[in-house]
């Protein structure tokens, strides 16, 4: 099954968004998580559990929810307010500058991802052992079991671009904008490829 990244997701009673990253656990390298972004306003950023995934194609995801129980999931940034004492400075022509504490609460985003799990999007930088060969397109998932099994990467330029499908196994470590390979420029370069918009 295709986890495809930048493409429309449907909810049962119609189009609800775009999917804008998967969210991977790290040491099981299973998809727990799709990160769906609202098509109405006011087009926050969604958790979804994958298990409301139902289908998807290379260029559409089918949900099992309604569009009124998506907006009720749990947003992927939460704000969180802080109390920071910031000095402020006083100085006067025969003074030296006195610090004076003063209190502000800031506005702080923070990703509402699960521990040990990260979110990658679509164009996270893949990295072999001897340097950047591409950019993440999408992964490819068992849906028996919800693992990754590939991920596929776009390599090249607008004319001759294909597309590289590299097994979970070649993968050294995720984060949220690279993914690092066991393998080097060569034995990229030796993987299966699919033109792309052939697949």
């Amino acid at each position: 099954m295709d986890m495809p990244l930048n493409v429309e997701v449907y909810c049962a009673d119609g189009l609800c968004g775009l999917s804008k990253e998967v969210v991977l656990d790290r040491s099981s390298e299973e998809v727990t998580h799709l990160v769906v972004k609202e098509k109405h306003s006011p087009r926050e950023e969604l958790l979804i559990p994958v298990d409301q995934v139902m289908e998807t194609t290379a260029h559409r995801i089918q949900l099992r929810c309604t569009r009124d129980e998506l907006a009720k999931m749990q947003p992927l940034l939460e704000v969180e307010v802080r109390r920071e004492e910031i000095p402020h400075y006083i100085a006067g022509p025969y003074l030296l500058p006195v610090g004076v504490p003063d209190t502000e609460y800031v506005a702080v985003n923070r990703e509402s991802i699960p521990p040990g799990e990260v979110a990658v999007r679509q164009g996270a930088r893949v990295e072999a052992t001897d340097g950047r060969v591409g950019r993440l397109d999408e992964f490819l998932v068992d849906p028996a079991n919800e693992h990754v099994t590939h991920l596929v990467m776009r390599e090249g330029h607008l004319w001759g671009r294909r597309d590289v499908t590299i097994p979970v196994s070649e993968i050294d470590l995720i984060e949220e904008d690279t993914i690092y390979l066991k393998l080097d420029k060569e034995q990229v370069g030796a993987l299966p490829t699919v033109p792309s918009g052939l697949r």
